[in-house]
């Protein structure tokens, strides 16, 4: 097979895994595909048979060493020069690649069905990646690790296995919780809270310069997780980099939810926004506000401002929505295992207990890209006896939150129904939403790695507004994306106007640029954010006095 070829069938299984996190995979699905791709071995005897010649081929190449087979240059499991440069390792190695891309191969030139073949795929890399040389006692790093320590890593691989199973689930740990405080390494930018409601706390941060742009910013995170991921370690925070850019910056903090708030839904969360909005504006004097939303923030903020061009109100000046999909139209690659009886069983899952557990989402997350979340700490906790890397975007991944049993609903339905793609599809707040009636300027951005919001979908979706769009695509994931502080010298991305309909036709014509888009967006939102006033002498106002000190109380619930 070709390169290219190798590369299609690397990629599709990522892409099958690109279904909504709201709704996850069923463990009955994975295994009704499991049985439909054994089952193929049987009803296709003689293409079996072809590949399995091919196979054997192959591997005779391996054992003459005349193999030319080699992992991707990407992928860092074969870093160890032992890999290439001993006869038995490379053979091992090469091997498995056999193995691994005949297995592809025969999937994917079967006679099933184009979307049981696309599962197909997808079971088959888990099964594949799971069983990869590098994850068992033959790494040759995980080796040389149990003789210079004199048998001390395997100990320590042991005690971290079991630790894991009794307290993370079974699961690899990612990350050393111990290795970060909140609100001291991590969120830990001045402020203070100036309102707070049984949703959420309102968050105002000090000023960094004498002047400041007289329109707030008001920054929404995603309900998934804490807001602590705009505001990380001072080089990578967001926060920081909107005071140094003199933006009057606000943030919510979204409060933890239990069992006992299950009934909050959508619209529960739009009208705490809506609070949140009316006491930014008393604060600052100012008529108006900029707002940026991200993921599930960027839906509950799209949901507001439907809310208020309906009531014919102008509270939002201009939007900005990182990685967030509000077309939730998904391609049959997509929507693999997301049907109707998938839906009603997330749903059902999440009424019954409540709510959305947090964990089962980051573990939903790690399954999406195993060799990276999984896998890699499967060997350097077990294997090499490590303990887990102290990381501060890690920590704030597994620094998890709920979601209530409503919203969570609200979401799923979303996706089953696509209303926001429809004038009138989505009621909130008694208020029937039309975005084409949301004539504010938006600023989109996706990344064009994205496994979860993929870059597609987040233009369709920038595509829905009534006013001028300006949608970037940067060079990266889904948490990268957000993340992109100026200076990495492998940041790149894509800017202009959302006017073409094919998102693959805007690309083919955007301007492409170096460096972070973050620099880019300042300029943007300073266009946008009005005149420059001396920045405030105090945080809140006599209506909304500054109270507890940033990060808040909400962040901390666990």
């Amino acid at each position: 097979m070709s390169n290219n070829n190798n590369e299609d069938q690397q990629q599709s299984p990522q892409r099958a895994t690109g279904l909504n996190p709201m709704v996850g995979v069923r463990r009955k699905d994975l295994l009704g595909t499991a049985q439909t791709v054994l089952r193929q071995a049987v009803r296709q005897p003689l293409h079996s048979a072809k590949h399995a010649l091919a196979f054997g081929l192959e591997l005779k190449n391996v054992m003459l060493g005349k193999s030319s087979l080699a992992p991707a240059s990407d992928d860092r499991r074969f870093n160890d020069p032992t890999w290439s440069q001993n006869p038995l390792y490379r053979r091992y190695l090469q091997s498995y690649l056999a193995w691994r891309n005949e297995l592809q191969a025969w999937i994917s030139s079967s006679d099933l069905p184009p979307e049981d073949i696309s599962r197909g795929q997808f079971v088959i890399q888990l099964m594949t990646e799971a069983l990869a040389p590098t994850n068992n006692l033959s790494n040759p790093a995980a080796l040389k690790r149990f003789f210079e320590t004199g048998g001390k890593s395997m100990l320590d691989g042991l005690s971290n296995l079991a630790r894991d199973v009794v307290h993370n689930g079974g699961m690899p740990r990612q990350v050393n919780m111990d290795a970060f405080e909140v609100g001291k390494d991590l969120g830990s930018s001045s402020g203070a809270v100036v309102y707070r409601n049984e949703v959420m706390e309102l968050i105002q941060y000090s000023p960094l310069t004498e002047q400041v742009h007289e329109r707030p910013l008001l920054v929404v995170p995603p309900q998934i997780n804490k807001f602590y991921i705009f505001d990380l370690c001072p080089e990578k925070s967001l926060m920081r980099f909107c005071l140094d850019a003199r933006q009057q910056t606000f943030m919510v903090s979204w409060r933890n939810p239990t069992r006992a708030q299950r009934d909050w839904d959508l619209s529960t969360y739009v009208q705490a926004l809506g609070e949140a909005v009316d006491a930014v504006l008393s604060i600052t004097g100012s008529a108006t506000l900029n707002m940026l939303g991200a993921c599930s923030g960027g839906i509950t903020c799209t949901a507001l401002l439907g809310h208020l061009a309906a009531r014919n109100e102008t509270k939002v000046n201009a939007l900005t929505l990182l990685v967030s999909v509000l077309d939730a139209t998904l391609d049959n690659a997509l929507a693999l295992f997301v049907d109707d009886q998938a839906l009603d069983a997330a749903k059902r899952q999440s009424q019954q207990a409540g709510v959305l557990e947090g964990s089962d989402l980051a573990r939903l997350f790690a399954w999406m890209r195993p060799n990276d979340l999984i896998w890699n700490y499967w060997v350097n906790n077990y294997l090499l006896g490590n303990e887990p890397p102290a990381f501060d975007i890690l920590y704030w991944n597994n620094d998890t939150t709920r979601l209530p049993a409503a919203f969570h609903a609200d979401l799923i339905e979303m996706y089953r129904r696509n209303p926001l793609t429809r004038p009138g599809g989505l009621t909130v707040c008694g208020t029937a939403i039309d975005l084409k009636q949301v004539k504010c300027d938006l600023f989109s951005v996706a990344g064009n790695a994205d496994h979860i919001t993929p870059w597609q979908a987040c233009y369709r979706s920038a595509r829905l507004f009534g006013g001028k769009v300006e949608f970037v695509l940067s060079n990266s994931g889904h948490i990268q994306s957000i993340i992109n502080p100026p200076g990495n010298p492998k940041a790149r991305f894509q800017a202009g106007d959302g006017q073409h309909d094919d998102p693959l036709a805007w690309q083919q014509g955007a301007v492409r640029h170096v460096d972070s888009w973050w620099l880019h967006w300042q300029g943007w939102l300073a266009d946008r954010a009005g005149a420059l006033i001396e920045a405030p002498s105090h945080l809140g106002c006599r209506s909304h006095p500054a109270a507890e000190a940033a990060p808040g109380s909400y962040v901390h619930q666990r």
